[in-house]
């Protein structure tokens, strides 16, 4: 029986301070969804004893079937915490907790920091066997970029217990390792704002326990047990069950080493106090001894009902550890305490959310968490309603209040303050609570929020801020951390449903953060995602959901390249105009390492200011500190990793060609000269120019063209090479399997760069670089070289250039030029030099 209603939790919307927004970020499988039941349990959304195994938030037919989590999905829950618990700055014991559940597969990492945005905190779960995997360490770090804080749960403890069968020590150092990983982690990505946000099991932001069984608990649970029975203060408790602390039963004192008074050897507070009866109890009852049973019970004043007690094994099991510690408790507690309210949230992360000035009225509501100011909210994603088609809204209200019927200004994502693109003035027809697979009407929304909005969705693509003010800038664009690098032709059957799948494809780009559905010049519809698993689930949905069932062909997925030079111009090139009145002369050379990923991560960017960002370029990368000054612009689209460089000397009127050789250079690095694919890592270097006294002569229609040939001989003469896209698999395999694993990666150009023996248990953690091209079909070729034992999860990692030489007509590189040219119906073999280059 839910035990609130929708008045209760509107009322608590107004005390800010008793608000939790927060999401639950893992690994694939280390148990998020099944986590997240006991806590919808203790709500009263499902029943108790479904808890673990219904996996409530798991909303899609196929997430249920497949037992993955695809999207993200927001519930809110009402709790009442006991008076003794309750914080410092809370109002009443009632507390709201928005919770959203996010996927842990690396292909659908873009909804976890669309979730991550609408989060002041969040819950990191880690499999106590397979510790800190490589997910792990991704969300985390979106995590703190977003400046997000983090508690620990340590799941599957009841592996640990039954399959592992560690004994006490070892278990405490298994854990202990496992909390030190992700601290390291979290240490790396340190936020001055944040303060420091490691996690402690003796400050109680560690919980331990199995979602699957539903029992958990923190330190605090059992310092307030024995705080009671021996009189003692529970803070002073707290610092004693962790870490290398002693009781000495003999002389009844603490100690830091591990021999006693009487010379043998004392267990560790934590494995006496807090494991001590858990192994009891789970001995006792696995080993059925009913007498041992009976007599704990009692001692932990437990009931159980007449048919709780024909139990036998783990059915009994379960029902005795989630009476003793239930899970949910434990994690409200950390929910509660250690979570920030958005009060004390939007005060720091302000400065990462807002793009206008830090002081104006929009920025001060969101500072102070107004919900009487200007209305400020963030879209995140768009959340499919029953109706085919239509979406709510999904966001979170970070000032000001959302009412129905009210008047709004959505401003999209290529909105420019001050401009009128992408700017709708409409009203909002309803205002509804998410509620996992079901929604709730409400009113109003005050700040510090979450929401969803209906009738928006078709002035939305993705995302959006919406906001009432006038002078209000919108929030920060979300910024993933894969790219949309495989991609898929998309065509119906029928010519005749073509313009549902157009219309199909509309929807499919709102429904999904990350994927992008493009028209290619030759016609194709491309629809691009993260990886093979993404772009499977995508086109499932395209095809039932978005096209109404239409018959779709899809071609074979195509990886997309980029195209770079390997050394510096072997001449300067030369290109005349078509009137013959103006030459530009070029060079081409490689970009040094690593400066293409430092542009690719904003670390140098177009909007720096050219002093700061030539004194960067000069130091780190030795470049010549005028030419650095004097970065004309990047390409493609002004922002990737390219550059066009002005060397020249005095040359009359250059800097009225410069937007027409901008122009010419987005061109050519949007379609480089090999088989026009985007550019990287080239830069362009301006020699010489001249150019006609008159105006008339040098305009866009001479120098454009001129330019873009220019460019491209410039390219062709500094050994033109193919770079693709390489993933950086992470598996992990039992030690009997590695055979398998490594036959498999030579068999597709893969190759093993690290292998760690996980300690304490018989899994081995290989990483390998892959290519994307050769990844299709990896993961079922895997499986069946190993028996299904290794598990590999792809990440996109760095881009690599293709082997051999493009003009060898046998090499990899040549096969991989001609299969794209064929492809997009260009003409066969790499364009010759003659085209572009003239003669003085």
């Amino acid at each position: 029986m839910v035990n609130f209603t929708i008045q209760q939790i509107r009322e608590i919307m107004n005390k800010k301070n008793n608000i939790r927004n927060m999401c639950v970020i893992a690994h694939v499988d280390h148990g998020k969804s099944t986590l997240t039941d006991s806590l919808i349990a203790e709500a009263g959304i499902i029943a108790g004893a479904k808890a673990g195994e219904a996996r409530f938030t798991d909303t899609r037919e196929d997430e249920q079937q497949r037992c993955i989590t695809i999207k993200s999905t927001g519930v809110s829950l009402y709790y009442e915490i006991p008076k003794d618990k309750v914080p410092g700055d809370a109002d009443g014991n009632a507390f709201l907790v928005n919770l959203i559940d996010s996927p842990g597969h690396v292909d659908f990492s873009s909804e976890v920091t669309a979730a991550l945005r609408v989060s002041d905190g969040a819950l990191v779960v880690v499999d106590s066997v397979e510790g800190v995997c490589v997910q792990t360490e991704t969300v985390l770090r979106q995590a703190l970029t977003e400046r997000i804080r983090p508690v620990l749960m340590v799941n599957k403890m009841d592996r640990q217990l039954l399959e592992l069968q560690l004994d006490m020590e070892e278990l405490y150092q298994s854990v202990s390792r496992t909390i030190e990983t992700a601290n390291v982690i979290i240490a790396t990505y340190k936020d001055e704002l944040l303060g420091d946000v490691q996690v402690y099991p003796d400050k109680g932001t560690v919980a331990f326990g199995s979602g699957l069984h539903g029992w958990g608990f923190t330190l605090t649970k059992f310092a307030d047990m024995y705080a009671k029975k021996f009189g003692v203060e529970r803070s002073k408790l707290m610092s004693r069950l962790w870490g290398d602390n002693y009781f000495d039963p003999a002389t009844k004192k603490w100690k830091t080493n591990p021999t006693g008074s009487n010379g043998k050897d004392i267990p560790r507070a934590f494995c006496q106090f807090i494991l001590d009866p858990i192994y009891k109890l789970f001995d006792a009852i696995m080993k059925d001894h009913k007498d041992k049973i009976e007599k704990m019970l009692k001692g932990l004043n437990i009931q159980l009902k007449s048919d709780e007690k024909e139990l036998t094994g783990k059915n009994l099991l379960k029902t005795i550890m989630k009476k003793f510690l239930p899970a949910a408790e434990a994690l409200l507690e950390m929910i509660v305490v250690h979570l920030p309210s958005p009060v004390a949230a939007q005060k720091y992360r302000v400065e990462n959310l807002y793009e206008g000035p830090k002081d104006d009225e929009a920025a001060t509501a969101i500072r102070n968490c107004n919900p009487d100011g200007p209305l400020i909210l963030y879209v995140s994603k768009m959340v499919p309603t029953t109706d085919k088609g239509r979406f709510y809204a999904f966001g979170r209200v970070f000032a000001g209040t959302v009412k129905t019927g009210q008047k709004v200004r959505i401003m999209g994502a290529n909105y420019v303050y001050g401009k009128k693109e992408d700017l709708y003035v409409k009203s909002i027809q309803r205002t509804v609570l998410m509620m996992g697979r079901y929604v709730e009407p409400i009113e109003d929304v005050p700040a510090g929020n979450t929401v969803g909005l209906v009738g928006v969705d078709q002035y939305i693509l993705k995302s959006a801020t919406i906001s009432t003010s006038e002078t209000a800038h919108p929030m920060v664009q979300m910024k993933f951390s894969v790219s949309p690098v495989v991609r898929v032709a998309v065509e119906p059957k029928n010519a005749a449903d073509l313009p549902k799948l157009v219309e199909g494809l509309k929807r499919l780009g709102k429904s999904d953060p990350l994927v992008q559905c493009t028209i290619e010049e030759s016609g194709e519809h491309i629809v691009a995602g993260a990886g093979e698993l993404h772009l499977e689930i995508c086109l499932k949905d395209l095809q039932e959901e978005y096209c109404g069932g239409v018959p779709l062909k899809t071609s074979d997925p195509v990886v997309s390249f980029r195209e770079t030079v390997s050394a510096v111009s072997s001449m300067t090139v030369l290109a005349k105009s078509p009137n013959k009145h103006n030459r530009l002369f070029m060079t081409a050379e490689p970009f040094p390492q690593g400066l293409s990923e430092d542009i690719d991560n904003k670390v140098i960017n177009e909007k720096d200011d050219p002093k700061t960002r030539g004194k960067i370029l000069s130091d780190k990368y030795g470049w010549d500190a005028t030419e650095a000054r004097k970065i004309w612009c990047f390409g493609p689209d002004t922002t990737g990793p390219n550059m066009v460089i002005d060397t020249t000397k005095g040359v009359q009127y250059l800097n009225e060609i410069k937007d027409s050789v901008v122009a010419a250079f987005q061109w050519a690095t949007k379609e480089g000269v090999l088989a026009e694919e985007n550019c990287r890592g080239i830069r362009a270097n301006i020699m010489d120019v001249t150019l006609h006294t008159d105006a008339i002569h040098r305009g866009g229609g001479q120098i454009i063209p001129t330019a873009r040939r220019c460019f491209y001989a410039a390219f062709l003469t500094a050994s033109p090479q193919m770079l693709e896209p390489v993933y950086l698999v992470e598996i992990q395999t039992p030690d009997n399997a590695v055979g398998g694993i490594y036959s498999c990666l030579n068999k597709r150009r893969g190759h093993v760069i690290s292998e760690e023996q996980k300690i304490g248990t018989p899994l081995l953690h290989v990483k390998a670089y892959l290519p994307v091209m050769e990844s299709f079909g990896f993961t079922a070729d895997l499986r069946s070289q190993t028996s299904g034992q290794a598990f590999p999860q792809c990440v996109f990692d760095h881009w690599q250039q293709v082997q051999g030489d493009p003009y060898k007509a046998d090499s990899k590189s040549a096969q991989v030029v001609t299969s794209i040219r064929k492809r997009k119906g260009l003409k066969e073999g790499i364009p010759p030099l003659d085209n572009y280059l003239d003669k003085m």
